[in-house]
């Protein structure tokens, strides 16, 4: 649970965070001016003081201190002190903290050598996230996270907020010079485990509410409530999902008296757009969306906004004085009317959550206070109250930068207005995965870019593409009358791939939600996959690729077509086993230990997503999706055979304390059995659909619901780019348990190559002799060796020949 309700003398502290910062005597090893804590087998704090003050109150990093103690020995000698446990061994000369003097040995988990570190040093850090994307054009510097291929990391918390017992903040005492709160994570190569660390002494992220993992619609566009409802209109005419209404700045007063301010800040309602704020508001609720407001909140509150009179009240000022309230984020007393003056009086009219678009900077009136973290922290507890009318507290969502270490516990984070290019995409996928290494889950990017750049149908397409396996879909546009989003502003292969994305973001909500919840039991939904290869180092040379979840493994595309193939190339590496791209039907046999490195190729309607043997993905089984992303009543199972799986679904009722419902799927590659549930009932009834990748046909299947043989129907679903026949069975009970028996060891059908190279040569604007040449030999009855060592003697285009290699070697 991530808040607690309370009240303190501050007020704006009555939702605030359980903390336990105060370590179990049995973990501590002090002597005269230092602190060794051991907090896990692996993760140690290491405190310097030269006047012996030392600091046991949580901080905005370090919330819980308290953990089971591990087995660890302490060596004493005259001149140094040894601390050693299973992972991990301390050296220290008892004095200042220095190179030559402190120094940490990695014991195992780091290939075949040990590593140390000593004091100052950083290593081969992998990198964690940065504050924001603003004006980027590619890669940027991030900072450090707490993986590394040296297996050792620190994380240097002298600087950071602390937390008061009733809930406020101070800073560290301006005085501390000399004073140092270091953690040392000495894992080796055991990513999950460092960042199971991590939270452990961080917090754990939340769950998200569900509806945050559908699609965001965003422009920064003038907006009148006919136009926005019109949009609206339009999307559902096109069957194109969304479930969050992002209103960027234009919905408060901007054109206002300079004397007043900049227009940026504002809480008031512009009626001249919005004459009535709660129908619109309203009517986006009917229609299923939930609503969020873009606030700058630097410039404070002006005279001229409606609730200016009760916020001066509020601080005990007369309103008629016309005096502007200075925004200020160190005072109680103005984040208490922050919250319950001007933030209310919107939420009672209808708004769900707020995206906070700070811009102004780190500094505040009291050194040390970073306004943007403090902004993420109260505004986050703060939107998990109950509303009038609802039946419980909702699950707490902001949306706002990252602010440093621990900014996972407020998510949403927004990574800042994004430049049109093929740079900024080609770094994105890699930025996200990264942030993981320092427990960052949840970024919201400006998905097609926000800014500058040019119109580019394929550049567009590919980024929502990518949006659709990002961990928040938001389009975005800047101010401009020709920057939109919308599908149809597209040409129509464009519109048509930007829809399906979109379709397939909402279809993906099962399995997107109960990834949520894996991710707040410490499992990222995008992760860098040498988290999983830790020792190959192949894995760390496709820095784009991540996985997806339990289930899937995501190679973006991030540069243009080859003009005359008509595909794009995509390098990667695919994991030792059996894995089959979801959205082509290609199969790929990667031999280990070191896996298979492969470039990929492919046209503007596909997008290699790559499953597993065994893996079993659960989708909405509608075609087009309806806005609100409920759990739905029927559901679309996609099954790769060839190996056991298994996947426990997981659904709630999107409350703040919900129980989560468990639904066990499993596969038995022998028997070729698929058995589903039983579990509890949400919904009590459901229709399910089963589809196995490269399976011929399922009319031979035989289904029972509780060992009774049931009648099913045929159809066709949609997979992830490519219809799939389907089973379709109707009206099972929750609690029923289903068996699907496929017969004995199924296995995939082989791949049409003469077909798929035939379509392949189709598209390619080459000669049409060497098309016919082409296919007659690599379609030969030939020795495989044979056919490609001839189609290396043609000396075709290099794309070509490696699009070709491609489709040959799969399997």
């Amino acid at each position: 649970m991530i808040g607690s309700s309370s009240t303190s003398a501050t007020g704006v502290t009555r939702h605030h965070l359980p903390t336990d910062p105060v370590a179990d005597p049995a973990a501590v090893v002090q002597g005269p001016h230092y602190r060794i804590t051991v907090l896990t087998d692996g993760l140690l704090r290491l405190e310097y003081s030269p006047d012996d003050e030392f600091t046991d109150l949580a901080s905005t990093f370090a919330l819980r201190r308290r953990l089971p103690v591990p087995d660890f020995r302490v060596i004493e000698g005259d001149t140094h002190l040894e601390v050693v446990t299973d992972r991990l061994h301390l050296i220290y000369d008892l004095g200042p903290f220095s190179t030559s003097g402190l120094s940490v040995q990695v014991r195992g988990n780091v290939s075949s050598y040990h590593s140390v570190w000593r004091y100052g040093q950083s290593g081969t850090n992998l990198g964690g996230t940065a504050r924001t994307l603003d004006n980027a054009d590619g890669r940027i510097p991030l900072e450090e996270g707490v993986l590394s291929r040296d297996g050792f990391a620190v994380l240097d918390d002298s600087a950071s907020l602390l937390f008061t017992e009733d809930g406020w903040v101070r800073p560290r005492r301006p005085d501390q010079d000399g004073r140092l709160d270091l953690y040392v994570f000495g894992y080796g190569r055991d990513y999950p485990g460092a960042i199971t660390a991590f939270y452990e002494v961080s917090g754990y992220p939340p769950v998200l509410p569900r509806y945050a993992l559908g699609n965001w619609w965003s422009r920064y566009h003038r907006y009148s409530a006919d136009e926005y409802r019109a949009l609206l209109d339009r999307f559902a005419a096109a069957d194109v999902p969304f479930s969050v209404a992002v209103i960027d700045m234009d919905w408060h007063q901007v054109d206002i008296d300079p004397i007043l301010g900049s227009g940026w800040t504002g809480y008031t309602w512009n009626r001249d757009l919005f004459p009535d704020p709660e129908a619109f508001l309203a009517e986006l609720h009917r229609r299923g969306l939930r609503v969020t407001l873009n606030v700058h909140p630097a410039d404070g509150i002006r005279a001229h906004e409606d609730v200016y009179a009760r916020m001066a009240r509020a601080l005990g000022l007369d309103p008629e004085s016309g005096r502007a309230l200075a925004f200020d984020v160190t005072d109680p007393a103005f984040l208490r009317a922050y919250f319950d003056v001007a933030h209310r009086t919107r939420e009672d009219e209808g708004v769900d959550f707020w995206w906070l678009d700070w811009q102004s900077g780190p500094y505040s009136r009291v050194a040390g206070i970073d306004p943007l973290w403090m902004l993420n922290h109260f505004h986050f507890l703060d939107s998990r109250r109950r509303r009038d009318g609802e039946p419980a507290e909702r699950r707490p969502l902001t949306f706002s930068r990252y602010a440093g270490p621990g900014s996972h516990r407020y998510p949403v984070g927004f990574s800042g207005d994004t430049l049109v290019s093929w740079a900024s995409l080609a770094f994105q996928p890699e930025f996200t995965a990264t942030a993981s290494n320092i427990g960052y889950g949840w970024w919201s990017h400006d998905i097609g870019g926000h800014m500058m750049g040019v119109k580019d149908d394929e550049l567009t397409a590919r980024w929502v593409q990518l949006g659709a396996f990002s961990p928040i879909l938001r389009l975005h546009s800047g101010a401009n009358p020709f920057a939109t989003k919308e599908p149809w502003a597209f040409g129509p292969q464009t519109a048509a791939v930007m829809t399906d994305a979109l379709r397939l973001r909402h279809r993906l909500l099962p399995y997107l939600h109960t990834m949520n919840h894996l991710a707040a039991e410490g499992r990222p939904l995008v992760r860098p996959v040498y988290w999983d290869h830790p020792e190959n180092r192949a894995a760390y040379a496709v820095p784009q690729q991540f996985s997806f979840g339990t289930a899937l493994l995501v190679a973006p595309v991030t540069t243009t077509r080859h003009r005359e193939l008509g595909l794009a190339a995509t390098p990667a590496w695919l994991p030792p086993g059996d894995w089959t791209d979801l959205t082509t039907g290609l199969r790929y046999h990667s031999p280990g230990p070191d896996g298979r490195r492969i470039v990929l190729h492919r046209g503007l309607d596909e997008y290699p997503v790559l499953a597993p043997a065994g893996a079993i993905l659960p989708l909405d089984g509608a075609a087009e999706p309806a806005n609100t992303p409920a759990n739905p009543e029927h559901l679309h199972l996609v099954l790769v055979p060839g190996a056991d799986g298994a996947f426990d679904l997981i659904e709630d009722d999107d409350t703040a304390d919900a129980e989560p419902v468990l639904t066990p799927i499993r596969w038995e590659q022998a028997t070729g059995r698929l058995t589903i549930g039983p579990a509890a009932a949400i919904p009590t009834r459901r229709r399910w659909s089963v589809s196995a990748v490269g399976l011929d046909g399922l009319g031979h299947a035989t289904v029972r619901v509780d060992g009774a043989p049931v009648a099913t129907a045929a159809a066709t679903a949609p997979g992830l780019g490519r219809a799939l026949p389907a089973l379709v069975i109707d009206e099972v009970p929750a609690t029923a348990t289903v068996t699907v028996d496929l017969g004995a060891d199924p296995r995939p059908a082989p791949t049409d190559v003469a077909a798929r190279l035939f379509a392949l040569l189709e598209r390619a604007e080459i000669e049409y002799e060497l098309k016919r040449d082409l296919h007659a030999l690599l379609t030969a009855s030939t020795p495989l060796a044979a056919r490609i060592s001839g189609l290396q003697a043609l000396a075709v285009d290099r794309e070509l020949e490696s699009a070709l290699s491609e489709v040959l070697l799969a399997g």
